[in-house]
């Protein structure tokens, strides 16, 4: 991760600083460098600087999350809103790790580091532009794929005002990632997956175990998004058990590497027993 300046410093203000100072930094700082008003090449990029930390800092959740975290917080790389499993076992390729906890991410809702559009922030604080500038935005326009597409990526041609264009949708894509062109914007719209839910470019599956391999041991297929995996399960496998399967999740937008995807096995319980069965299992209890 690039090393990124302390949020407190960008706005000028302390860690103990109230909502109004931080307000305050940030409307004196957002109107020196704002772009249609300052003209110097570094201009953008410190008013993009200023947006986001304004963003994380006027928010008390992420201000939390950043004051205990840092930079890290908001980084899909970082592992941070990941499950911390420790500990695990080696199978082929990939590793897998058990574990019988919870543990959802902290920082859900974040939108893992893609931070919102700095001049639609500054004009919502200002109730428009207040220097003229950028009055004619852009058109935007939505467009939906399957969970499939964008975890592989996908092609689309579409339509606009008579004109044909091809949108190249990059391998993982989520809800709300915007694709820019010179006439308008285009925002992918992610459609849910029956069976694959996701968390930043983690990949999340529940696989039905039946009880006596949860209680023997043995080997199952699990599905992820390339093509089935097989699993040895372990003796004595718990209810909500999480495997995790390192590197089998979302491909990670403008960087290498993949998420995880972790797969939580739901122990079967049969709704009905043969009376040898139910015997079976009352010896199994006083044994």
């Amino acid at each position: 991760m690039p090393t990124k300046r302390d949020y407190y410093e960008i706005l000028g203000v302390t860690k103990s600083a109230t909502k109004e100072q931080i307000k305050s930094a940030y409307r004196k700082l957002a109107l020196q460098f704002h772009p249609d008003r300052n003209k110097a090449a570094d201009a953008e990029t410190k008013f993009k600087e200023i947006n986001e930390a304004y963003q994380v800092l006027s928010d008390e959740q992420k201000r939390s999350a950043y004051d205990q975290f840092g930079h890290s917080a908001f980084d899909p790389a970082s592992g941070m809103g990941s499950n911390p499993f420790t500990g695990g076992f080696r199978q082929g390729p990939f590793t897998y790790t058990y574990s019988s906890g919870g543990g959802g991410n902290p920082f859900e809702g974040f939108g893992g580091g893609d931070f919102n559009d700095p001049f639609e922030i500054f004009e919502s604080f200002f109730g428009g532009n207040p220097f003229g500038g950028r009055a004619q935005r852009k058109a935007r326009y939505g467009i939906s794929i399957s969970f499939m597409e964008a975890a592989k990526g996908v092609t689309k041609n579409v339509e606009v005002n008579g004109k044909k264009h091809t949108i190249k949708i990059p391998a993982g894509a989520d809800d709300g990632t915007r694709i820019r062109f010179t006439e308008f914007d285009v925002t992918v719209n992610v459609e849910a997956d029956a069976r694959f839910k996701r968390d930043g470019f983690d990949v999340f599956v529940d696989f039905e175990l039946a009880l006596s391999t949860a209680i023997l041991g043995g080997t199952i297929e699990v599905p992820t998004i390339d093509s089935p995996v097989k699993l040895k399960i372990r003796p004595g496998t718990q209810p909500n058990t999480m495997i995790r399967l390192r590197d089998r999740g979302i491909q990670r937008l403008q960087r290498s590497g993949r998420g995880d995807q972790y797969v939580r096995l739901i122990v079967k319980i049969p709704e009905k027993i043969s009376r040898k069965q139910k015997e079976l299992i009352e010896q199994f209890e006083t044994s």
